[in-house]
């Protein structure tokens, strides 16, 4: 039988995810991958140098496909950050939703929790990227560093709040996962008021004098 000349990224991605649920592992190897789709092998590395980049990029491409939906919205454009992150939320979870065998797979077959981390690399990335771009309303604290530590913060609080929400997604076992989109809906409100709150000004306002009083006393 010949060998498929025209293979896609996409291509490669649907055999390797169908290989994983099929089988319950990683293909072998690149030549027993390539062969058991019938597809020449340097053909996978016009896409892809390893397995692991090949899983790194399916977690971003979930991403990918969460805002492409979203700015088909004319709502979504209007949305202030806080609506937007909560219709990234749940795009995303029903994107994850369609694909949760592979998900489940892929985050739960490590025994190493670090590894499952790693499969999410490229999707960190993104999602800080983003976070960034919704220009979320944060206290003015006029200090650049603050500042900058500030939105450090604010984006790996986003990210650990998304691994969270994962998780819990991952263990519910609700009909339609309605207890993921209550906790979705009740994170987002709490994480969004507390970037308001005064207690947290106060706490702003007494690391910014302290900050100070380092300085001089150098």
């Amino acid at each position: 039988m010949a060998k498929k000349k025209s293979i896609k990224q996409s291509d490669l991605i649907e055999f390797y995810m169908d290989h994983v649920l099929t089988h319950n592992h990683k293909p072998k190897s690149v030549y027993a991958f390539a062969k058991e789709n019938n597809f020449e092998e340097q053909k996978f590395y016009e896409f892809f140098g390893t397995f692991d980049a090949l899983e790194q990029s399916i977690f971003k491409i979930f991403f990918d496909h969460t805002l492409v939906a979203l700015e088909k919205s004319e709502d979504y454009q209007s949305f202030d950050a806080r609506n937007k992150l909560l219709s990234f939320y749940f795009t995303f979870f029903e994107i994850l939703t369609a694909n949760r065998s592979y998900v489940v797979h892929a985050l739960h077959s490590e025994k190493n929790k670090m590894a499952s981390l790693k499969v999410l690399k490229h999707l960190k990335k993104s999602f800080s990227n983003y976070i960034e771009q919704l220009d979320i309303h944060t206290i003015d604290l006029k200090q650049e560093q603050l500042e900058r530590f500030q939105k450090r913060s604010i984006k790996e609080s986003a990210w650990f709040q998304l691994l969270v929400t994962m998780k819990f997604w991952l263990d519910d076992t609700s009909a339609s996962f309605e207890k993921t989109d209550i906790f979705i809906e009740k994170s987002i409100k709490t994480s969004f008021d507390l970037i308001d709150t005064t207690p947290l000004k106060s706490i702003i306002d007494f690391g910014k004098f302290l900050y100070k009083e380092k300085m001089h006393s150098n």
